[in-house]
């Protein structure tokens, strides 16, 4: 990555570098100076910037150079208040480190490094002392055009990378490391976008690596936007509770979806599906292959009694079939191939649709999978009727068109699968 010939140094602009001094004037200036000349490169040189929300704007690049540093502010006054979606939900937040609104052609690359200082945010999470939702990282709303490539991003104080309603976005050779027991860390969360390409990156965090979500039903129907067209190609995911997953923020629906070159190490899940009845939205035309997994605890779950906030609840824990209706999630055209996983824990896989919405066309092909049987026993997904589990085979119940073809279960405890309620696709 060449650095730009002609570009708008933000230490131009009053920006100190020395690790101490809070650069946000600095950085700001820079970014709407670059942007009152139809736009062009800020650059940032080594040194260490600190500094809250910054906001980038049409046609603008921010570009972190070899050793150049973005550390977040630890001062929740400089991540003002406001209004964005988040886990689902338009509300109150505190602003993104890197954030846009309505930009167009807007870009974040280099090899520097964006270090977000999370620890007093975390602190603050688990006291229950927050005024607002924690700040993410990254997070560009309703933008297009959009290229996150080549940067480090460490020690988020939520999600990392979150494009929400966005157009043609672009992740690339970016590194993601969060530690494992940060709250809610994932890596990169396309909401509500079209066009995402993920590509080349390292993502190790506390909670999901890539999650795709849609929102949730409380949100007015007009703004819950299909999440579609998604790629994740040639990734490796490390620790997070998912590698890949889906929901269960879906009430506007995830599409078109291909993961496809990656490799997963010691996540909780790897591929992993989740909602619920009340959800609503779909999930379709979704394609994994060439996929390697170590020490994972269930290679592949899809389950539409996720009882997280709801446990108990009448209406979501119901084995029985119960109306469909418009909050009724529907799961369909799934299918994974060339996977191999070893040294899984809990089960082999975990498939669990509603009798009254069965999981739709589910293929398995060419899937080799070896347990550990010296794991400790655990839950495969979080479904409140579901024991403990420990070296499992696959599980599936209320399934139309299951169809499993060159799949090799190895060291399981007890069956390799057990199949309930599956029934041919109509």
């Amino acid at each position: 990555m060449n650095q730009p010939s002609t570009s708008f140094n933000i230490r131009d602009y009053g920006a100190r570098g020395d690790g101490a001094t809070l650069d946000t004037r600095a950085l700001q200036s820079a970014i709407d100076a670059a942007a009152q000349t139809g736009g062009g490169t800020i650059l940032v040189p080594a040194g260490q910037y600190v500094t809250g929300s910054i906001f980038l704007r049409d046609n603008t690049t921010l570009y972190l150079d070899a050793g150049a540093v973005l550390l977040g502010s630890e001062n929740a006054a400089d991540y003002p208040i406001v209004t964005a979606r988040w886990e689902g939900v338009t509300q109150d937040t505190h602003a993104p480190l890197i954030a846009a609104e309505n930009a167009r052609n807007i870009a974040l690359v280099g090899r520097g490094t964006i270090d977000g200082r999370g620890a007093i945010w975390w602190q603050k999470h688990r006291a229950k002392t927050l005024d607002a939702p924690r700040p993410r990282l990254i997070s560009f709303s309703s933008c297009s055009n959009v290229l996150i490539e080549g940067v480090t991003l460490i020690n988020s104080p939520a999600w990392t990378i979150n494009p929400v309603r966005c157009e043609n976005v672009t992740v690339n050779q970016v590194t993601i490391i969060n530690p494992p027991d940060s709250p809610n860390t994932d890596g990169i969360n396309p909401d509500s976008s079209r066009n995402v390409h993920i590509s080349n990156c390292h993502v190790d965090v506390g909670d999901d690596c890539v999650t795709i979500k849609s929102g949730i039903e409380t949100e007015s129907p007009g703004l819950r936007v299909p999440c579609e067209n998604i790629t994740v190609t040639n990734c490796t995911m490390v620790h997070g509770h998912g590698g890949v997953v889906i929901g269960s923020e879906m009430s506007g629906g995830v599409r078109n979806v291909v993961i496809s070159n990656c490799v997963f190490v010691g996540t909780d899940r790897g591929i992993r599906i989740k909602s619920r009845r009340g959800r609503g939205g779909f999930v379709e035309d979704v394609r994994v292959t060439n996929v390697v997994m170590r020490e994972v605890l269930c290679p592949f779950t899809i389950n539409l009694y996720y009882h997280i906030n709801k446990r108990g609840d009448k209406i979501v824990s119901d084995k029985n079939a119960r109306l469909v209706d418009e909050g009724t999630p529907r799961v369909r055209h799934i299918h994974l191939s060339h996977i191999t996983a070893r040294d899984a824990k809990i089960a082999a896989g975990f498939v669990y649709g509603l009798p009254e919405m069965p999981i739709e066309d589910l293929t398995l092909d060419d899937v080799s999978i070896t347990m550990a049987r010296d794991a400790p026993a655990g839950y495969a997904d979080m479904a409140d009727d579901i024991p403990e589990q420990r070296a499992a085979g696959f599980f599936a119940r209320n399934v139309r068109g299951l169809r499993l073809r060159d799949v090799e279960i190895a060291d399981q405890i007890g069956e390799a699968f057990l199949i309930e309620s599956v029934s041919r696709r109509n």
